[in-house]
Parts: C-alpha cells; structure tokens; sequence
C-alpha cells in the first residue's frame, strides 16, 4: 500500500459534503468486494467503473472525499479471470484509470493483500483522511 497527496488532490480539494469514498481499479481488482466491505462497516462506498470509460475524471462526478485506487498487476488480473485474459485489454483499462490513481488518496495493491486485509488497509487510509462525515462513515 502507498498513500498519495499530490497537490491540488488530497481530501481537503474535494468535495466534502457527502463523504463519500470511490473506489477505482481496473477489473478483478476487487472493488466491489471492497465497497460491500466498507458498506457492511457503515462507510458510503461505491465503485466508479473508471477502467471501462474515456472520460478521465468520471470519478470526481460524486464528489468524493476520499478516492482510493486498487491496483492488480496483469498476472493477478489473470490468476482471478483467466490466463487468457487480454494484455491489451489491462493496459487500456490502466490508461483510462491514469487521472483517478494519480490523484488517489490511497493505492492498495489488491494482489498482495487478501480481502480482509485490503479492507483493513482502506479502513485506515479513510481514518487517516479525516473525512467530514464522521471519518466518510453515514452521517446518524
């Protein structure tokens, strides 16, 4: 897991009235087991399907004040779709996802962690990103 800040990104540039987290990755790399995670502990999470749009920042659509990026190598994308799943496809999908894991507030690196310990890492990365929704959880 990395954290990122760049300049004019971080959480204190975005829109915090909802709280809400997006999270970003290409396919297979466990985004909507994240969300369903992060919703099953009382955080507003959603999945942005950056990776299948040419609109480089789809995911500032909802305003998120937190955006984490989940990174899958090619071999983990493959190990959980298939050997043959296209190289192409991967680096098109990391091309479209560039904008959104440049300005994440957080990369976890699905491939190295197991869905618990992915959802521990996010849960971290929230907390540490002092969001104005009772740390992005839903407001009471």
């Amino acid at each position: 897991m990395r954290e990122r800040h760049p300049v004019g990104h971080g959480p204190e540039h975005r829109g915090t009235t909802g709280g809400e987290i997006v999270i970003v990755g290409p396919c297979a790399s466990g985004k909507s087991t994240l969300v369903s995670g992060l919703v099953g502990l009382g955080y507003r999470a959603r999945v942005v399907g950056q990776e299948h749009s040419e609109i480089g920042l789809l995911w500032q659509q909802h305003q998120p004040s937190v955006v984490i990026g989940l990174h899958a190598s090619l071999e983990t994308v493959r190990s959980r779709r298939g050997p043959a799943w296209p190289a192409a496809v991967y680096e098109q999908q990391q091309r479209r996802l560039a904008p959104a894991m440049a300005a994440a507030d957080v990369i976890i690196d699905t491939g190295e962690l197991s869905p618990i310990a992915t959802l521990a890492a996010a849960a971290a990365a929230i907390r540490g990103a002092g969001t104005d929704c009772e740390d992005g959880r839903r407001s009471p």
